[in-house]
C-alpha cells in the first residue's frame, strides 16, 4: 500500500514535460522533385500541420511536446531550414522553411526494430490550394502505410485576409519630454524617430499596416492612445519609451507586458508609476478619475490576451537581443495605463538607456534608431507570422471606418493619420481634388486591398 503511494506521490510530482512526448530529431530525404521528412518522436502524438505564404513556410503543431535540442538538417529540395519553439499551453512548434509553395500528405508509424515512434511528411510541388489537416495520435496500418491525400494542409495566406492592424504609440511628446540623456538628448524625439521607421518597415511588409499614435511632437493623453488603438480595430499595440536611471553603467533593451496582479520587480513598479504618471504634465490627474480608467479596460486579465502580450514580449525581445544587451533577459510586467485599454496583444518597449552614454548616442543617431526599428520588427514579423496566421485567417474583415472632416482638416493629414495613400482615398470618397467641406464624412479604407 505504501508503495502504491510512493508511486502516485512521483507521479504528481513529476514535471508536465517529462509526460509529454519528445521530438528528438528531424530526418529528411529527396526523391524525384519530392521531399520526406521524418520527425522521430519518443511517443504517439496528436498534431496539426497548415502552410504559409510570403515567405513559404510549413507549420507543424505537435500536442504536449517538447525538444531538447536545436533542430537541424541539411537543405533537402524545396526545404531550406527548421526551427522549433514551445507554444503556450505546452505544444510543440516545428517550422520548415521552405524555397516554394507545397502539397503536404502526413501520417505517423508506431514503433518498430530500432525505429521508434514517427510522424511523416511527404512534401510535392503544389499547384493548388490545400485544406487543414487535423491528426490524432492513431497509427497508420504498418504495412505499406497510405498518406491520407484527402487530409492535407490550406495555406492560411491563401484565404482572403484582411491586413494585421499594429499600432505603434511613440511615448511622451509635446509638454512632456520624457528622460533626458546627458548630451542632451531627449526620449520624446528618439522614440517618435524609432517608431516611424518601425511603421515604414512594417508598411513595407504585405498584410501588414502600422498606424502611429502621434507623427509629430504633441502631447497625447494616455487614454487617448488606447481609444486610437480601439478606434483602429488594432491587432497589435506597441508602446515605445526610452529608459532612464541615476546609474549611467546601467544599459540594455527591456520589454513588459501589463500585469492585473502586481509588477514582476520592483523596477517594473517604479517604471510604469514614472510612464503612468505622464498625464499630470499635459494637465490630466487620472489619479483622482479611477472611474475613466476602469470604463475602458477591455478585460485584459483574460488568459488568453495576457499570454498573447507575453508571447509578443518575448519575440521582440528576442530580437532586440540581437542588436542590443538585454537588462533583464525575460519579459517584465507591470500595471501601465497605455496597455489597459486593448484587448489586444500589447507591449511597451524600452528600447535602451539614455541616462547611459553609449546608449545615448545610438538613440540619437538615425543608425541607431533605424537599428532599433528593424530588431523590433523582427520580434512583430515572427509573432504575426506564427502566432496570428490562423486566429487573423477566420477572422471577419474589419469594418470600414467613418471619419468626419474638421475645421483646418486636409485630405493629406487624414491620408497620413489613418496611414492611407491620398489616391486610395480620393478612390473610395469619389474625389476629384483635395479640396475638403466641414463636417463631410470620409469613408476610411482599412480591409486589406480595399
Amino acid at each position: 500500500m505504501k508503495r502504491g503511494w510512493c508511486f502516485l506521490l512521483l507521479w504528481l510530482l513529476t514535471p508536465a514535460w517529462a509526460l509529454a512526448a519528445e521530438l528528438t530529431g528531424v530526418r529528411s530525404r529527396a526523391d524525384a522533385g519530392n521531399v520526406r521528412l521524418v520527425l522521430d518522436l519518443s511517443a504517439p502524438v496528436k498534431y496539426k500541420i497548415f502552410s504559409l505564404k510570403n515567405p513559404y513556410r510549413l507549420v507543424v503543431d505537435i500536442e504536449s511536446t517538447h525538444t531538447s535540442k536545436a533542430l537541424s538538417m541539411p537543405t533537402t529540395g524545396m526545404v531550406k531550414s527548421v526551427r522549433a519553439g514551445k507554444q503556450q499551453g505546452g505544444d510543440l512548434r516545428v517550422v520548415f522553411d521552405l524555397s516554394s509553395q507545397v502539397t503536404p500528405t502526413s501520417f505517423l508509424l508506431k514503433p518498430q526494430g530500432a525505429a521508434g515512434d514517427r510522424l511523416v511528411l511527404d512534401l510535392g510541388a503544389s499547384t493548388t490550394p490545400v485544406k487543414a489537416t487535423t491528426r490524432s495520435a492513431g497509427h497508420q496500418p504498418q504495412s505499406k502505410p497510405k498518406p491520407q491525400r484527402s487530409v492535407v494542409t490550406r495555406s492560411v495566406r491563401d484565404q482572403p485576409q484582411r491586413s494585421v492592424v499594429i499600432v505603434i504609440d511613440p511615448g511622451h511628446g509635446g509638454v512632456d519630454p520624457g528622460a533626458r540623456g546627458k548630451n542632451g538628448v531627449r526620449e520624446k524625439d528618439v522614440v517618435l524617430g524609432i517608431s516611424k521607421e518601425l511603421a515604414r518597415l512594417i508598411n513595407k511588409q504585405p498584410g501588414m499596416r502600422a498606424v502611429l499614435t502621434r507623427s509629430d511632437d504633441r502631447f497625447i493623453e494616455l487614454s487617448a492612445r488606447r481609444r486610437m488603438a480601439s478606434k483602429q480595430h488594432a491587432d497589435l499595440f506597441l508602446s515605445i519609451h526610452a529608459n532612464s536611471f541615476t546609474n549611467s553603467k546601467v544599459r540594455g533593451s527591456a520589454v513588459y507586458a501589463l500585469s492585473q496582479k502586481g509588477a514582476s520587480s520592483a523596477a517594473a513598479r517604479a517604471l510604469a508609476d514614472k510612464e503612468n504618471a505622464a498625464d499630470l504634465l499635459g494637465g490630466v490627474d487620472l489619479r483622482g478619475k479611477p472611474d475613466l480608467i476602469k470604463s475602458v479596460l477591455m478585460d485584459l486579465s483574460q488568459n488568453a490576451t495576457q499570454e498573447s502580450s507575453l508571447a509578443l514580449a518575448e519575440k521582440v525581445l528576442n530580437g532586440l537581443s540581437g542588436v542590443n544587451k538585454i537588462h533583464r533577459n525575460h519579459v517584465q510586467t507591470a500595471g501601465f495605463v497605455v496597455l489597459k485599454s486593448t484587448s489586444v496583444p500589447s507591449v511597451l518597449v524600452e528600447t535602451a538607456f539614455i541616462s547611459n552614454p553609449g546608449e545615448e548616442k545610438v538613440l540619437g543617431s538615425k543608425k541607431g534608431q533605424r537599428k532599433l526599428a528593424s530588431a523590433i520588427f523582427k520580434g512583430v514579423q515572427d509573432f504575426v507570422e506564427l502566432d496570428m496566421a490562423l486566429r487573423l485567417a477566420n477572422a471577419p474583415s474589419r469594418p470600414e471606418i467613418s471619419y468626419e472632416v474638421r475645421p483646418g482638416d486636409t485630405l493629406s493629414q487624414v491620408a497620413q493619420r489613418y496611414q492611407v495613400s491620398l489616391s486610395r482615398l480620393r478612390s473610395v470618397n469619389s474625389l476629384r481634388g483635395d479640396r475638403l467641406l466641414v463636417g463631410k464624412k470620409l469613408r476610411i479604407p482599412t480591409v486589406a486591398g480595399i
